[in-house]
């Protein structure tokens, strides 16, 4: 389990680009993210990230969060409904859409995947650039078929990833996502970061995008990341 009060292990997100100390704007941000498993933490996320100096800032042209630099999210190892072995690296040339979510998520994942849907939709012709991902967090109840329809539901090039439960605590972070098992009764819900996260064809960590972000929004700030490949 990940503890929300410190930095977790993994990635050495809050060093700065020079090895030195973590600088104390890395470490809100950090902190921030770990947090952000509700609508309401998401604020306080953000707000982190705009703390961060020329990191984590609206630049010019972008909309969401520009968290260009950031020194996680590099790379996964996971599989898709195939059995194939999948990683961040092997889509270089592609932007990438990125979301931790459920299947069985009320609200948040499903308006995220509708959202990227229509993201794609605007996007037109410049789609077939773009790759949406969704990583499960929750393997236990998540088969490769019930992530194969479910990522169909909503466009069937979108790819839904998983690991068994030691990959995914691992992924998570890396990524500095959270996300923890709810008891409901005889079941279970997830709580887990809504933020999407979109990478540049380089492969490279570019921008941190609110769950209250609309579709207008991403497509806008996908674009301005496959124009600087043309």
């Amino acid at each position: 389990m990940l503890d929300e009060h410190d930095d977790p292990p993994g990635p050495r997100a809050g060093r700065s680009r020079r090895g030195g100390a973590p600088s104390p704007a890395r470490r809100r941000f950090g902190r921030a993210l770990i947090a952000a498993g509700t609508a309401g933490a998401l604020v306080a996320a953000l707000g982190a990230l705009a703390g961060c100096g020329r990191e984590g800032t609206r630049t010019a042209g972008f909309r969401s969060m520009d968290i260009t630099g950031a020194e996680f999210g590099r790379d996964f190892a996971l599989v898709d409904p195939d059995g194939r072995t999948r990683t961040l690296a092997e889509f270089r040339g592609r932007a990438v859409l990125l979301f931790f979510g459920f299947t069985q998520c009320p609200d948040v994942c499903p308006t995220t995947l509708a959202r990227a849907s229509e993201v794609m939709q605007r996007l037109g012709a410049d789609a077939d650039r773009v790759q949406v991902i969704f990583i499960t967090v929750d393997p236990e109840r998540d088969t490769p078929e019930l992530l194969r329809e479910y990522t169909k539901t909503f466009d069937p090039r979108f790819l839904g990833l998983r690991g068994d439960l030691a990959a995914t605590e691992a992924t998570a972070r890396e990524f500095k996502v959270f996300y923890r098992k709810v008891p409901t009764g005889s079941t279970y819900t997830m709580d887990h970061t809504a933020l999407s996260f979109a990478y540049d064809t380089a492969g490279r960590l570019r921008l941190a995008v609110a769950h209250g972000a609309d579709a207008e929004q991403v497509a806008a700030d996908l674009k301005l990341l496959l124009a600087e490949a043309s």
